[in-house]
């Protein structure tokens, strides 16, 4: 390590240009942050990237107070984690082009109960965001301006990315790739095959 760089990669913190810091704390976004939300946001770093988190009432606040008391003008992305057993993540990366700092925010939904409001107000590249989160992972995102299905096709059901997602294309049709041993018919033996990851035991056929 460098003379003056923290030997946990978890608590590092590289100050922006003009930004003095002690190596471990940021000096601006933490300091206004704490003032004006208090304990109603919780603030990590890791490897050197910071991360918010609020409360889903807190969300549109947090993003347009990012935006326009701290820089951070320019949204990178959004999207869902699922969490399970009671919650989704919705995490946004956004990034300040004067200071090249950036910032991960990210608020809790309910999985019985998966609503946010949009961001759509505060960052219009959010759109197909929030369009795809809502497609992959069932959260919905109120007075979003057009939360319809974006990648996937017409009358597919469920939600991909969540962890409860069966995982059932190799079971329901032939595995398009390099074939198990024996399979060929050449060979030695074919050994039990195995079920994907996420496809329950009692799926596909008996010598699956």
């Amino acid at each position: 390590m460098t003379e003056g760089t923290p030997d946990r990669p978890d608590t590092a913190y590289q100050a922006a240009p003009g930004q003095p810091s002690d190596g471990t704390h940021p000096p601006g976004p933490l300091t206004h942050l704490d003032t004006r939300f208090g304990a109603r946001a919780e603030i990590s770093e890791s490897y050197g990237d910071i991360t918010i988190d609020v409360a889903s009432t807190d969300w549109i606040e947090l993003l347009t107070f990012v935006r326009d008391d701290l820089g951070y003008a320019f949204f990178d992305w959004l999207t869902g984690v699922d969490d399970p057993p009671d919650a989704f993540l919705v995490v946004a990366h956004v990034y300040n082009l004067t200071t090249n700092a950036r910032l991960l925010l990210r608020t809790r939904v309910p999985r019985e109960d998966p609503h946010l409001p949009t961001a759509v107000g505060v960052y219009r590249g959010a759109n197909w965001h929030e369009r795809e989160t809502y497609e992959m992972f069932g959260v919905i995102f109120d007075d979003h301006p057009y939360l319809v299905p974006l990648l996937l096709p017409d009358g597919f059901e469920g939600h991909p990315l969540r962890k409860d997602f069966i995982l059932a294309a190799r079971v329901a049709k032939p595995w398009p790739g390099a074939k198990e041993p024996g399979e060929s018919g050449h060979g030695a033996p074919s050994r039990r095959k195995t079920l994907p990851p996420g496809v329950p035991a009692d799926w596909g056929p008996p010598d699956a």
